[in-house]
């Protein structure tokens, strides 16, 4: 089985509402990138990928030339077994991790419909049957926040990432974490994210302002060090987003003590591949998992829904489906939350085909 067709489209996301972060980063309309693979057996693998603007060193203009870049070495490329052609790819391309991340997630889906199986079985085996979600809460007026949070816990959610550092000031900061805390009371994980957004200082006195509460920090500041720093002076656990995104990154936060948890994103690490070694390496230091990606719709969030799936007990934190947060949705059939949680899509490969009305006609193909 080879591959002898690559397809790509690139279809216009818009959030429900407009989507707050520190530093004047927003989400309202935004380009995702879906990849079919197919085989000359007729199997086809799709994959997704999705960057925010100005948020990663990724961008979704990046994708249709990478994509053209690596073509030649795709094609010819077996499904069977995806760490091989992916460290092909790392060597004929250097870096450009999000443009390979829907490749390997393509690659993941032929394996599983070759051989019959999901890809959380592929990855180590299904460890539970749904998980919980987190919604994610736009940096918008602390009051408005609460509202949302109480929206949310109302269909079954029980974890709450706060967005914070909008307006660069600690005390409208500190407002929105007591009031989420105290709109879903206790118990509820909530945790207050500035997406690497504020100062050393800021996010001390945010921090040190809610101490008493019952709170976990999101990457605060830019760097690993700043973030080991906040934890100190404020005693809050930490989640770091950003700043892992390989794994001497894992080790580095690990040894900084700042990892009490961590995003691990698709299109940070290069696909599920990579994502799978940092999986087991973050299980090792005893770090809870966010099982992610940056943006995206249904593609994307299958497959962070599979890897999800795998995750040992007692080190998955959380999932996201990024699906509900846009339209269109990309696959009709695609799982949905219920009761604040998600499971897998059924089916080999990751369970779930796009609408091809939805996709539009194709942007690149090569034979």
């Amino acid at each position: 089985m080879r591959i002898i067709r690559i397809t790509l489209w690139a279809v216009d996301l818009t959030s429900h509402e407009t989507y707050h972060m520190a530093e004047g980063k927003t989400c309202a309309t935004v380009t995702s990138h879906i990849l079919c693979l197919e085989t000359d057996t007729g199997l086809r693998g799709w994959g997704e990928v999705c960057p925010i603007p100005h948020y990663l060193p990724a961008f979704a203009g990046g994708v249709p030339g990478a994509v053209t870049e690596m073509g030649r070495e795709i094609l010819g490329m077996s499904p069977f077994g995806v760490d091989a052609p992916m460290r092909k790819l790392d060597g004929f391309l250097q870096g450009h991790l999000y443009a390979k991340s829907l490749v390997d997630i393509a690659l993941w889906d032929l394996f599983g419909q070759a051989t019959g199986q999901p890809v959380y079985a592929l990855l180590g085996g299904r460890t539970r049957k749904d998980m919980p979600l987190y919604h994610s809460i736009t940096c918008v007026a602390p009051d408005d926040m609460a509202r949302i949070s109480k929206t949310a816990y109302q269909t079954g959610i029980r974890q709450f990432q706060v967005k914070l550092g909008v307006e660069g000031d600690w005390q409208a900061d500190a407002e929105r974490l007591t009031k989420v805390r105290e709109a879903v009371g206790p118990g509820p994980l909530v945790y207050g994210d500035w997406n690497c957004g504020a100062s050393r200082l800021q996010a001390t006195r945010t921090g040190r302002a809610v101490a008493h509460l019952d709170v976990m920090l999101e990457q605060p500041c830019k760097t690993l060090e700043d973030c080991a720093a906040v934890r100190q002076a404020t005693g809050l656990p930490m989640k770091i987003d950003e700043n892992a995104h390989d794994l001497a990154s894992l080790r580095r936060a690990h040894e900084l003590g700042c990892m009490d948890a961590v995003a691990l994103k698709l299109s940070k690490f290069g696909g599920l591949s990579a994502m799978r070694r940092a999986r087991d390496l973050t299980v090792h230091f005893g770090a809870e998992i966010c099982a992610e990606c940056t943006w995206g719709s249904d593609l994307v969030t299958a497959a962070s829904l599979h890897f999800a799936a795998s995750t040992p007990h007692g080190s998955l934190m959380n999932t996201c489906d990024l699906s509900s947060y846009v339209a269109p949705r990309i696959c009709p059939d695609a799982p949905n939350r219920e009761n604040g949680r998600i499971a897998p899509p059924d089916g080999p490969g990751l369970g779930v085909e796009p609408d091809p009305e939805v996709l539009g006609p194709p942007i690149l193909e090569i034979v």
